[in-house]
């Protein structure tokens, strides 16, 4: 079974960008405009991870993450900006990675790999008490 992704960015060439990388690399991969969008395909879709941009019309990608937290605590979120000043928005912290979007789409892969690998390793070290 592969991995499922979910792309959410308001600009549809980077949706479409993303989506052909991370198919070629082997994820099935479905594509939100925005948040409404994604609110509804997630439920359907059940992503094992989301890509969500952070400058989007409407409800922008840190209010999404604080409203799509409360619901979901686990499905791993990946935020993906143009702008790398919202490294220091302690929002972020709600992420589980922070990209600057770049034409580097390896690195993205590499950050999706990394963060999938992590959430499913079991909790080691849990202190036993």
């Amino acid at each position: 079974m592969k991995i499922k992704i979910l792309v959410v960015d308001d600009e549809e060439n980077i949706r479409l960008l993303y989506k052909e990388e991370l198919t070629d690399a082997g994820y099935e991969v479905d594509t939100a405009r925005d948040a409404m969008d994604a609110d509804k395909k997630i439920p359907l879709f059940r992503p094992d991870l989301i890509t969500l941009d952070i400058k989007m019309p409407g409800m922008d990608g840190l209010e999404y993450l604080r409203k799509f937290r409360e619901k979901d605590k686990t499905t791993p979120v990946v935020l993906c900006t143009a702008y790398a000043d919202y490294k220091r928005d302690f929002q972020v912290w709600a992420s589980d990675a922070y990209w600057v979007k770049s034409s580097n789409i390896e690195q993205l892969k590499t950050t999706i790999k990394e963060v999938l690998d992590k959430a499913r390793k079991p909790k080691e070290g849990k202190a036993q008490g």
